[in-house]
């Protein structure tokens, strides 16, 4: 069998592709993806030294056992890769405090707050609870970054009003399910921090470059809510007894913004004028989420400790896939596989807007099946020296240390984003079903979530044509 597959591919491309439906068929099985990688790469080094014998001419010397079968000569890198590349990196320091502030953040009672308030000033026109659901997910996803703590949040606090209000049951399930998912885009995201440490490109950069898309595709999601509710009255109606707004309802709404806007200008503002370094800003939000649950008066010692375990567990896991991503990595990269892919992708396409193109295409295939952290990891590195060599005249208005690179990585941020909305994958369906009150199926979900698809993709054409909505502030923030 591998002779006649061998007429048409090397036994690299077999065995690369090999690796990757592997992969996919334990995901599928319902193997831990962590220990899915390593399966695989363990198998793949017992195939290269025992199985593949015959074929050394074209194959010759992959991985390589010493003379006594024992130790694997060519993965001593390994351990100086896991331990002293990634455990050391002082970029991903900064991953455990942003999951701690916004797991704090929603233990603090602020998203309560704002939606009692904006309930008020919204709530009586038709489809303001969707607008408030809206304006709520772009507040949280610039203080939180957290999806599956969003995605509950707001689906507890506004799916069972937008039911007692009549609403269209696929309208509100989407417009939540998409709200929540703008953290894994608009800074901080914890997303754009294994980026960072993925493409080695500044923390920095990341941060500014996807605050404007981030904000546009919230803005496309509020046109989109208010042209469907002025088109189709009936799935967004108003309530009956709705009463009528004054001053005081502004006051309240102003009140409830106020403190995680402080705590967003915290975060971002320190990174943004200099003072600090995304790591700093991330203990100083850490810290300030911390203080509005005490202000509030919902830090006590069962919160902190069930908000401290959650960070652990979720940093836990995270740090598991990155440790788990570099055996993959290696292992894949000693049977060509980064050269293989180059190539593939490379020819695919003579124009390089296109090649750029083609990789989203595949990314977005990928959101089907994978997790964005297992793409982050495994795909971001092999595609970004074909990246550079496509030298792409992105502008950087300034000292962005590689706009091309800057644009890519907010590119693939915003196709990211619409993995957790595509089945059967899409965590944020998953987390919103879990607290759906009876009557609502995950096939009302599934059709909620197409036309806000459809907008992430809009939102992502729209930074493919404007490269300088990604690389202008940054040039801007280094004083340029």
């Amino acid at each position: 069998m591998l002779e006649f597959l061998g007429q048409f591919l090397t036994i690299n491309e077999l065995a690369v592709a090999a690796m990757f439906g592997v992969f996919i068929w334990m995901l599928f099985r319902g193997i831990p993806v962590a220990m899915a990688l390593v399966g695989v790469s363990l198998l793949f080094v017992l195939i290269a030294e025992f199985f593949l014998d015959p074929f050394r001419g074209t194959f010759k010397d992959v991985i390589g056992f010493d003379s006594t079968g024992i130790s694997y000569q060519k993965l001593q890198a390994l351990p100086g890769r896991l331990f002293g590349n990634t455990v050391k990196n002082p970029v991903l320091v900064a991953l455990p405090m942003f999951i701690y502030m916004g797991l704090m953040l929603d233990q603090s009672g602020v998203a309560q707050r704002m939606m009692q308030s904006m309930q008020k000033l919204f709530g009586g026109l038709k489809g303001g609870l969707s607008l408030t659901v809206l304006l709520i997910g772009i507040i949280l996803a610039a203080s939180t970054g957290v999806i599956g703590a969003s995605v509950t949040l707001l689906g507890v606090m506004a799916l069972p009003q937008m039911m007692s209000q009549n609403y269209s049951k696929p309208i509100a399930t989407g417009t939540i399910a998409s709200a929540g998912t703008l953290g894994i885009l608009i800074p901080p995201s914890i997303m754009l921090v294994i980026m960072s440490d993925q493409l080695a490109i500044s923390l920095g950069d990341l941060f500014m470059g996807a605050l404007f898309p981030g904000l546009i595709l919230g803005a496309l999601y509020i046109v989109f809510i208010v042209i469907y509710g002025l088109i189709n009255p009936k799935a967004m109606p108003a309530p009956e007894n709705a009463g009528r707004v004054g001053i005081d309802e502004v006051k309240e709404v102003a009140l409830a913004v106020i403190p995680p806007m402080f705590l967003i200008l915290l975060v971002l503002g320190s990174i943004f004028a200099g003072i600090a370094t995304p790591t700093e800003a991330s203990g100083l939000g850490a810290a300030g989420a911390t203080l509005l649950a005490l202000a509030n008066r919902k830090l006590n010692w069962k919160v902190f400790r069930e908000v401290s375990r959650s960070t652990l567990n979720t940093a836990g896991y995270i740090v598991g896939i990155f440790l788990a991503a570099n055996f993959f990595a290696l292992i894949l990269r000693r049977y060509g596989g980064d050269e293989i892919i180059e190539h593939l992708v490379k020819s695919a396409f003579d124009d390089p807007y296109l090649t750029v193109g083609f990789i989203l295409f595949i990314v977005f295939c990928l959101g089907f099946l994978l997790d964005w952290i297992e793409i982050t990891i495994i795909i971001m590195p092999l595609m970004l020296p074909i990246i550079h060599a496509l030298n792409l005249p992105i502008p950087g208005y300034g000292e962005v240390a590689d706009p091309s690179i800057v644009w890519f990585a907010i590119l693939v941020a915003v196709t990211l984003q619409t993995s957790f909305l595509t089945p059967p994958v899409g965590f944020a369906l998953f987390y919103l079903k879990g607290v759906c009150p009876p009557g609502i199926s995950l096939g009302h979900i599934y059709k909620g979530i197409i036309p806000f698809v459809l907008l992430q993709l809009t939102g992502l054409f729209i930074v493919f044509e404007f490269p300088w909505l990604t690389t202008w502030l940054p040039s801007v923030a280094y004083g340029n």
